[in-house]
């Protein structure tokens, strides 16, 4: 039969990073609401009992095109979570936040472009904004980091903005300050 007003089939969604604190919570989003849930993480900070048991894993690095491909096929969107992101560690070691959050992050998309996938929504920061200059702040406050994890999250969403602009995908940024809550 035709599928209720209002209502769209699942998608089968790869959430990078889905072993972490926040993917985690989205890949029982995802699942929940009926979906087809693919999580790649390497486990570098996220846990393996964290992934829901009916999420398929894959496990590796975020550039690695022999994992990436295998979790993208058939993917109809990609949730961004995977990256690094303390901002005192970004301070002495702000190359190794450029490689995994802007670096990696690349590969990703064109791996994503190899397997035909153009939807990502990006798991951003209010890092991106630096200090505030008006208060509530909102989507247009200048953006202007005042560390490297920020200015290194601020850059892959200059990425994705190229990106979209040359017609190769449709992203979304999320920033959000500290997130908070466990599922029960």
């Amino acid at each position: 039969g035709l599928p209720l007003r209002g209502h769209r089939p699942p998608v089968r969604v790869l959430i990078t990073g889905g072993a972490g604190y926040i993917g985690s919570h989205a890949v029982r989003e995802f699942l929940e609401a009926g979906h087809e849930v693919r999580v790649l993480d390497d486990f570098s900070a996220g846990h393996r009992a964290a992934v829901a048991p009916a999420a398929r894993l894959f496990e590796g690095d975020l550039a690695d095109p022999d994992v990436l491909g295998p979790a993208l096929e058939g993917a109809s969107a990609v949730i961004h979570f995977a990256g690094l992101l303390s901002v005192a560690e970004s301070v002495g070691q702000p190359g190794k936040y450029y490689q995994v959050n802007v670096g990696k992050g690349l590969a990703l998309l064109e791996a994503m472009r190899a397997a035909g996938v153009r939807r990502i929504v990006f798991s951003s920061t209010c890092a991106t904004y630096g200090m505030p200059v008006r208060v509530p702040m909102d989507e247009d406050h200048p953006q202007d980091p005042i560390n490297p994890y920020g200015a290194s999250k601020r850059a892959f969403e200059r990425v994705l903005l190229d990106y979209s602009r040359a017609g190769l995908l449709r992203g979304a940024a999320l920033r959000y300050f500290n997130a908070a809550g466990c599922h029960p």
